[in-house]
């Protein structure tokens, strides 16, 4: 069998129940093994095939790939200034976003793909195989054209985020804003992105403006997904639903409604508690989302004004501290979870035939990314069944 062989598996999440126990479809001293970039075998380690490499896990745990489902890193600047104000109590609006566009704007292509793809790195060296990218910092159809360029180099998961907020000089002209993105932006960057988002949020957009927004995105070939329901109840969650999106995502603030909405669609509610740890806010209610049958995703949210981290292992200690989901439910929704945000089946798991993306813990078990946080536990990564970072390091 030609094949890369990762054997003396302490505890393997294939998050696939027919491989192993439970919804992560765990085994134990397991092995799997790798062929032209897709899972070929998985087993026990004394059955394990021959093959023409391999990796002795020496008893540690292997998982999926993380799979990050909303991040925004075609961007310029920070604003360390403004979160330190908010930890001195300054409450979080979402206006902060136009500094960034300032700084986007003036920022060259090669200095805003540099610092994507710097931080495309640090997050998979903590995990995410896959990662999506927004836009939403430049919004003029110039500049939102340069992001999803500069995205659609360096990942396949484009989200075009034109409606972000209303930018600067279209300040209380939210209308015009809007109809300019439905005539004109989503044309024309359309063929760089898979997916078109809105803000519907106060502050930013409000219900019939995304709804436009999110058509005239459909008419152009993309899928919808919605930021909704971050600052407080909103119409967001309902709208996602209705227009099929493919997540809804932040939903810290629900109605029941909005809870049987999601539980009776298909749309996946992807909880970012990075941003609420960074804003104060208060954190998503995941467990009624999931005591309801609601799917739900984890994601990090990267992004430099609200969330500044790329950690999902950070973010899945924070969803089993802050939000009551058993480490298995946090793991699961940031592999197959995030997986399902982005409507892929061929990642997010260790079945037969899925891609071979696959990090090695420096830990005898998944529950040590809840257990150990702040601890950078991820030790190798594969991707498409290649081995990119051993010992930590790419």
């Amino acid at each position: 069998m030609n094949a890369f062989v990762i054997g003396n598996i302490g505890t393997l999440v294939t998050n696939d129940p027919s491989l192993g126990a439970g919804p992560l479809g765990v085994r134990h001293d397991a092995a799997v093994a790798f062929s032209d970039g897709r899972v070929g075998w998985v087993g026990d380690s004394a059955r394990a095939p021959a093959g023409d490499h391999g990796v002795d896990l020496g008893g540690r745990a292997l998982l999926p790939g993380f799979v990050e489902s909303h991040s925004h890193l075609v961007f310029a600047g920070d604003r360390a200034r403004e979160f330190s104000a908010r930890m001195t109590g300054t409450p979080y609006t979402a206006g902060g976003i136009r500094t960034t566009i300032e700084a986007t704007r003036a920022a060259s292509d090669d200095a805003l793909e540099a610092n994507a793809r710097r931080l495309l790195n640090e997050a998979l060296r903590s995990g995410s195989t896959t990662v999506e990218i927004k836009t939403g910092y430049g919004q003029t159809t110039r500049d939102e054209l340069r992001g999803v360029r500069i995205a659609s180099r360096v990942t396949d998961e484009v989200t075009l985020l034109a409606a972000h907020v209303p930018p600067p000089e279209y300040a209380g002209r939210a209308d015009d804003y809007v109809a300019m993105v439905c005539a004109e932006m989503v044309e024309a960057c359309a063929p760089y992105a898979k997916w078109i988002d809105v803000f519907c949020e106060r502050g930013a957009f409000d219900e019939d403006q995304s709804r436009a927004v999110l058509k005239a995105g459909v008419a152009h070939g993309l899928v919808p997904r919605v930021h909704g329901n971050q600052l407080g109840q909103g119409p967001g969650v309902r709208l996602a639903v209705e227009v099929g999106a493919a997540s809804v995502d932040h939903v810290t603030y629900v109605s029941a409604s909005d809870i049987d909405a999601l539980a009776g669609g298909s749309t996946v509610a992807t909880l970012l508690p990075g941003a609420d740890f960074c804003t104060r806010n208060d954190y998503p209610g995941a467990r009624a989302l999931l005591d309801a049958g609601v799917t739900v995703a984890l994601g990090a949210d990267c992004n430099p004004g609200t969330c500044y981290t790329t950690s999902l292992p950070f973010c899945i200690a924070l969803a089993v501290r802050e939000m009551h989901m058993t480490p298995e439910e946090a793991v699961w929704a940031a592999t197959a979870g995030g997986a399902k945000a982005l409507r892929r089946g061929d990642i997010g798991t260790l079945s037969i035939g899925s891609r071979a993306d696959a990090i090695a813990l420096d830990a005898p078990s998944y529950l040590h990314l809840a257990y150990r946080p702040g601890v950078a536990l991820v030790r190798e990564v594969f991707k498409d069944g290649t081995l990119i970072i051993s010992g930590g390091q790419r």
